[in-house]
């Protein structure tokens, strides 16, 4: 199981990492972590095995270890295959005030997938996320990048109907 940058980490992902790498100090390059994980997360398939992350510690000079735990910690990274498609939905209080869990039970229905699962054609992926930051806009969803508020389930229907 190689960690070489060079083999896991395309030129791309390595000139992408690059510029993030050049906001801090020299001996500050690990502060570019969580950016390296999402772009190189980005970069397979929406997931991070133990080989890139092994690979994304070795490009910044850090502990394996330290970069195991950012990646388990946030949300937003994926240890796992995703679908072509991952809807993270807020659940938080904000959200939940506002009919998050009328969303939640559409999506699911709609979908035929609980949270953490991915529709059998490998289009989907549902997750549940503790906050976006989007709370004025409650109940709201992030699908890829793009975030969708003031969620009903006709805009639900919508926004799926959207993706390819």
């Amino acid at each position: 199981m190689s960690t070489d940058a060079s083999t896991l980490l395309s030129d791309d992902s390595r000139t992408a990492i690059d510029r993030w790498i050049a906001k801090y100090p020299p001996e500050q390059k690990q502060s570019a972590v969580m950016a390296a994980l999402t772009i190189a997360q980005d970069a397979h398939n929406g997931w991070l095995t133990t080989e890139i992350m092994d690979a994304v510690a070795n490009y910044l000079d850090m502990a394996p270890i330290a970069v195991y735990e950012i990646a388990t910690f946030y949300s937003m990274y994926e240890l796992k295959p995703v679908g072509q498609h991952k809807i993270c939905v807020c659940t938080n209080i904000s959200c939940m005030l506002r009919g998050s869990d009328n969303i939640v039970a559409h999506l699911q229905k709609k979908l035929g997938i609980s949270f953490g699962e991915t529709t059998s054609d490998n289009k989907i992926t549902l997750k549940e996320v503790e906050c976006l930051g989007a709370c004025g806009g409650a109940p709201m969803m992030q699908v890829g990048h793009t975030y969708h508020e003031n969620l009903t389930p006709d805009t639900v229907d919508h926004i799926l109907a959207q993706l390819d």
